[in-house]
């Protein structure tokens, strides 16, 4: 990325040019410094989150002392001076500028609010896991982006921060409940963000934007201790390219001692040819009614490129009850919801109250307080029945082709409860009856799975599972597809990717608010 004092300046449209990787090669040869990328996508920041409202905290002025240290620190390394802690300024991301979801990764000394009146004022005291990781890989986190409340929705409208928009056009949702990650990455303000997966968290949103997004396999990448019943959650990353979601990977998940792409690392794996693969092809919309014509034309585009390519693919039911995913997935999520809101003064030391949550938030949780629980051990069964099942159809195929949405992106207050559904809530928290509270979660249920169910089930069953961007529809929204494979499977799904991305690139295809707002 050429600067001003090399004769070009044109600095952001470089900086939109390079992935992660790219640009930590750029400071890694001293084309560029450090100092000069967090400037850059601060810039950007301010040029497009008042349209898209993706960043809901920032801390700038330590981002940039930050840079500014490991600048110094890799230009005296270099010169030989002794006594100088470097210990990132060669990382593998080094310099790279970076945002971290507001929900489930604390950083220390900044504001987790998790999109919550009742968190607004937390601060945690230690990083989670994947923070101390990612700062170890050399990533310069320099704000936080927005999330559902709490995670709870697959769009991100919390009530406390507002609706964040989708840059391929405002009126739209940019997914959730990583909905401030994928709009950020989206509209160039970094190449890769943090993102974590409870029930399509990272596949949604990427879908949604036109990204990559890859859900790992349950307990590949280290997590804060936190409520999470069924183990659903997951950390990773939306990003422009394949590479740098594996590279991100290998950091994360104990590769990050061994050199970048080498043999045996999901780096390496982008750049080994990708055999031909037995693709298990599922046309089930899953917990959706249905799926719209765009999203089985995008389904149907992708099977054709991959049989292009050389792959076999065989048509496929899963044989799955799904009444019974949506009551195991449902209950597992209201017990978490029951944990994160009516326990969260185990959290911020604060007893929490009814206005510091969201109607539909503080419905959930008294769902899980009343019928959640003890219907946990059913569900916990239901789960290791479907692990099975999905277990047992990817020892027979290598990898699953399926729908990541039933339709193209909603619009923004499409899925927001109406004002008869927002009084039923507030009556099932008053008067905890089990009969209209399972009739309430069913119903509200209902708008939710219509578009966004068919990412739950490989949390459920812990596979890995990715989002790629292949199609876009008549309007200019972004359709992703779905892939998954076996428990441990990532380096398959990889290869393929890199495959499909080389043989459809998306890496350049900008949003119209990229295009007007350089």
């Amino acid at each position: 990325m050429p600067t001003d004092r090399e004769g070009s300046t044109d600095v952001l449209s470089d900086y939109l040019a390079h992935d992660a990787i790219g640009l930590a090669e750029l400071v890694r040869t001293r084309q560029v410094s450090a100092r000069e990328l967090i400037d850059v996508a601060i810039s950007r920041t301010e040029a497009v989150n008042p349209a898209i409202n993706a960043v809901v905290l920032k801390d700038y002025d330590a981002a940039r002392q930050r840079a500014s240290r490991d600048d110094a620190n890799r230009a005296n390394s270099v010169e030989g001076v002794n006594g100088i802690d470097d210990s990132t300024a060669h990382a593998a991301l080094a310099g790279v500028p970076f945002l971290i979801k507001d929900l489930g990764a604390p950083v220390a000394g900044l504001r987790m609010a998790m999109g919550s009146r009742h968190y607004r004022h937390f601060i945690p005291t230690q990083d989670a896991p994947v923070v101390a990781l990612a700062k170890a890989a050399g990533l310069n986190i320099f704000a936080k982006t927005s999330t559902s409340e709490l995670g709870q929705m697959p769009y991100t409208e919390p009530e406390l921060f507002g609706a964040c928009r989708n840059p391929w056009n405002l009126d739209h949702t940019p997914g959730g409940s990583s909905g401030g990650a994928a709009a950020a990455v989206a509209a160039g303000v970094v190449p890769l963000a943090h993102a974590s997966d409870g029930g399509g968290s990272i596949r949604i949103p990427a879908s949604c934007c036109g990204l990559f997004g890859l859900k790992p396999s349950r307990g590949r990448v280290p997590r804060a201790a936190q409520a999470s019943a069924g183990e659903l959650g997951i950390d990773h990353a939306v990003s422009r390219s394949v590479r740098d979601s594996a590279l991100l990977l290998d950091l994360l998940a104990g590769n990050a001692e061994r050199p970048a792409g080498a043999p045996g690392t999901f780096l390496g794996a982008t750049r080994e040819p990708c055999k031909p693969l037995t693709i298990a092809y599922v046309t089930e919309p899953m917990l959706a009614p249905s799926l719209s014509a765009d999203a089985r034309a995008a389904l149907d585009d992708a099977a054709q490129l991959a049989t292009s390519l050389g792959h076999r693919l065989e048509p496929v039911s899963l044989g799955v009850d799904f009444a019974a995913v949506r009551h195991a997935f449902l209950t597992l999520w209201s017990v978490t919801a029951e944990d994160l809101v009516l326990n969260a003064e185990r959290i911020t030391g604060h007893k929490p109250t009814r206005g510091e949550f969201e109607i539909s938030t503080w419905a959930m949780a008294h769902v899980g307080r009343k019928i959640g629980e003890q219907g946990l051990p059913a569900a916990l069964d239901e789960q290791r029945r479907i692990t099975a099942r999905l277990t047992d159809l990817l020892n027979r195929y290598d990898v699953l082709l399926c729908a990541t949405l039933a339709s193209a992106p909603i619009k923004i207050g499409e899925m927001r409860p109406s004002s008869v559904e927002r009084m039923q809530m507030r009556a099932v928290t008053t008067m905890p009856l089990e009969r209209l509270m399972k009739k309430l979660l069913f119903e509200a249920s209902n708008k939710a799975f219509a578009w966004a169910g068919c990412t739950e089930l490989f949390n459920l069953s812990g596979q890995p599972a990715m989002s790629v961007p292949l199609y876009w529809n008549a309007r200019g929204l972004p359709i992703g597809v779905q892939f998954a494979a076996r428990v441990g499977g990532e380096a398959t799904l990889f290869r393929l990717a890199a495959q499909l991305e080389a043989a459809r690139p998306w890496f350049d295809r900008r949003p119209p608010l990229m295009k007007a707002r350089r």
